[in-house]
Formats: C-alpha cells, sequence, structure tokens
C-alpha cells in the first residue's frame, strides 16, 4: 500500500515510482474520451470517478480537493478516473468548424465505455455543474453500476423561456469567458476579483480550446431536464450527497433538486463562505463531508474521523419537513470545539450548513 500514500501530481511534489498516473483514451459512439487513472483498483470496492464543470477540466477542477491533505486516507483506499470531457484535455486540438459536439446525454452514454476499457464494474461518481448532470443522467441510465454520487452545483432542470431570454441578452453583452465564469463563481466573487478568481478567468479567457470550451457551454445549456419526482419512477436510487455554497450561482437549483430526490438517501450541504466552487475554495469541509458520506455507504471506518473528532462538533435539531413524504429534516451546525459530527443514517434528508 506504500505506492498509493501520494497520488497528487504537482512539480514541487514529484511522485515516487509506481505513482504515476495513466492516461487513457477510448473511442467512443460519440467521438474519443479521455481519463486518467491514479491508483490501483481495490478488491469489493468501487472507482471514485470524477466529471468536471464547463471552463475547467479534471484537474483544474478537482487538484485543489484530491490534493487536500486529509484527502490522502480517502484516495489510498480507491481507485480513482478523473474524466475529461471531450475537447476539454490539456493540449486538446481544437475541433474543426462544424463539429457536433455532444450532448449531456451523449456524454453520459460514453461513460460505459470507460468502464468497459477499465474492467470496472461500479462507481461513486463526483461531479461538478455539468459534469453532475453527466454523471446524473448516467446514474438513472445504469442504476447498477452507481453505489453513490456526490452532486455539487448541479441543475437537473432545462432551461425554461425566461432562462433562454436572459441567456441571449446576456450574450449580447457579455463574452463567452464571462458568462463561464458568471456560470462558475457567485457575482460577489467576482466583484471581489480575488487571487483565485484572477486564476480562473485567465486560465478561461486564454485557454488554447476556448472554441472546445463554447461547444461544452452550448451542450450544457441544451441539457434535458433530468425529470427527477420525489416517489417516482425516476429517481437516483443510490445515496446522493447534494452540495453548494451559500449565495452560489446555484444554490437554488440545488435546493429544488433536493426537494425532488429520495431523502432516505440524499444529504444536503450548504457550504458557507466556499463561493460557487467548493471544491477549489473549502477542499477541507467537503472532504469531511465526503468521509461521512463514504462512512454510511461502509468504506471508512470510524477511526479514520479522529481528526474530526478534534475540530467538530455537531448540533442536531430537528423539524418537520415541508411536505408528508419527507420524515423529517436535520440541520448540523459545526464549531471548533470538540466533538463528533454523526454521520447519516438512512432514511433522513440532510441538511447541513458548515
Amino acid at each position: 500500500m506504500a505506492e498509493l500514500q501520494e497520488v497528487q501530481i504537482t512539480e514541487e511534489k514529484p511522485l515516487l515510482p509506481g505513482q504515476t498516473p495513466e492516461t487513457h483514451s477510448v473511442e467512443t459512439p460519440y467521438g474519443s474520451v479521455t481519463f486518467t487513472v491514479y491508483g490501483t483498483p481495490k478488491a469489493k470496492r468501487p472507482a471514485i470517478l470524477t466529471y468536471h464543470d464547463v471552463g475547467l477540466n479534471c484537474k483544474s477542477c478537482f487538484q485543489p480537493l484530491f490534493q487536500f491533505g486529509d484527502m490522502q486516507e480517502i484516495i489510498q483506499n480507491f481507485v480513482r478516473v478523473h474524466v475529461d470531457a471531450p475537447g476539454m484535455e490539456e493540449g486538446a486540438p481544437v475541433f474543426p468548424l462544424g463539429y457536433q459536439y455532444p450532448s449531456l446525454d451523449q456524454l453520459a452514454d460514453m461513460i460505459p465505455c470507460i468502464l468497459q476499457y477499465l474492467n470496472f464494474s461500479t462507481i461513486i461518481g463526483v461531479g461538478v455543474g455539468a459534469g453532475a448532470y453527466v454523471l446524473s443522467r448516467y446514474a438513472l441510465n445504469h442504476p447498477d453500476t452507481v453505489e453513490g454520487l456526490v452532486l455539487i452545483n448541479i441543475d437537473p432542470n432545462a432551461k425554461g423561456w425566461m432562462d433562454w431570454a436572459a441567456h441571449k441578452l446576456t450574450g449580447l453583452t457579455s463574452s463567452i469567458p464571462e458568462m463561464i465564469l458568471g456560470h462558475l463563481f457567485s457575482q460577489e466573487e467576482l466583484s471581489g476579483n480575488s487571487e483565485l478568481i484572477q486564476k480562473y478567468r485567465n486560465i478561461i479567457t486564454h485557454a488554447p480550446n476556448l472554441d472546445n470550451i463554447e461547444l461544452y457551454w452550448n451542450s450544457y445549456n441544451n441539457r434535458r431536464d433530468l425529470n427527477f419526482g420525489r416517489g417516482g419512477d425516476i429517481t437516483l436510487k443510490c445515496p446522493v450527497m447534494l452540495v453548494v455554497g451559500d449565495h452560489a450561482p446555484h444554490e437554488d437549483a440545488v435546493v429544488e433538486c433536493n426537494s425532488k430526490l429520495d431523502p432516505t438517501q440524499t444529504s444536503f450541504l450548504k457550504m458557507a463562505d466556499s463561493g460557487g466552487q467548493p471544491q477549489l475554495t473549502q477542499p477541507g469541509k467537503l472532504t469531511e463531508a465526503f468521509k461521512y458520506f463514504l462512512q454510511g455507504m461502509g468504506y471508512m471506518a470510524s477511526s479514520c474521523m479522529t481528526r474530526l473528532s478534534r475540530s467538530r462538533t455537531a448540533s442536531l435539531t430537528s423539524a418537520a419537513s415541508i411536505d408528508g413524504n419527507r420524515s423529517r429534516s436535520r440541520t448540523l451546525s459545526q464549531s471548533s470545539e470538540s466533538g463528533t459530527l454523526p454521520s447519516g443514517p438512512p432514511g433522513h434528508t440532510m441538511e447541513v450548513s458548515c
């Protein structure tokens, strides 16, 4: 297991022999897709498969999270597959004029080709924005292969007429990079122009594959409604953790999604002071939540939670549900006092503010 202790790629910390990630490309009915594999498969454990948002790739979207120190005790126990949407991988050539970019549904249909190539049978998906939609669509189509989902900033709804009108008007006055930045970050963050915002504005504005990014952006804006319905036939069958930052651009959409999913399977994490991209701004808090999510699935021993016990306390309040199908809603607030943050038992929607 020693060779799996460090799996991140940084220039400052070169990987030891045997730790080098493997990048692969496979052909699918909708074109080629590139993905990077870290680690080796573990017996009776799913792979962690990630899918990034528009304007990002697997590194710019997930590297701060998976390089976070406390994340190492998770990733040493799982093989990881980081998927790049077509044309989003580093060094990707620009698609020719007139290229028909896959829809988000078709991007989801590429995932079975990846798993077949790797001979992986099940996954725990971690997706952001458009990537969260793609993984949700895949889970609806292949429920037996998805053991859990972490969905950050998911909007399961197709754009309505009002959304389309607003999008068209914005397109008249804003560039593609500015529209994508408005999708990724809150207006408060953009106005503050922090070092993080400057970094990602520079990445997107000067991306050599900006034309490809625009195609992915268009596919996201043309997404179909996932048609989730609590108590209906169309729902996610696996445990789900929904994540959104407080005052993030997609806060209302994630709250609505939470209301449509099975409360016995769904946890809702609203993260304070995290802005539009919690995995970038609050990787520590998200790592803690991910550990508890995995613990609830039986993949993390309670002994792995010692640091959390020292650094967090939980106050638990119960409230009546908005609708009769929801037995109760739980809100967890965290402080820096000593204590233990309870993992969520089946049967309740978890509404967590941290």
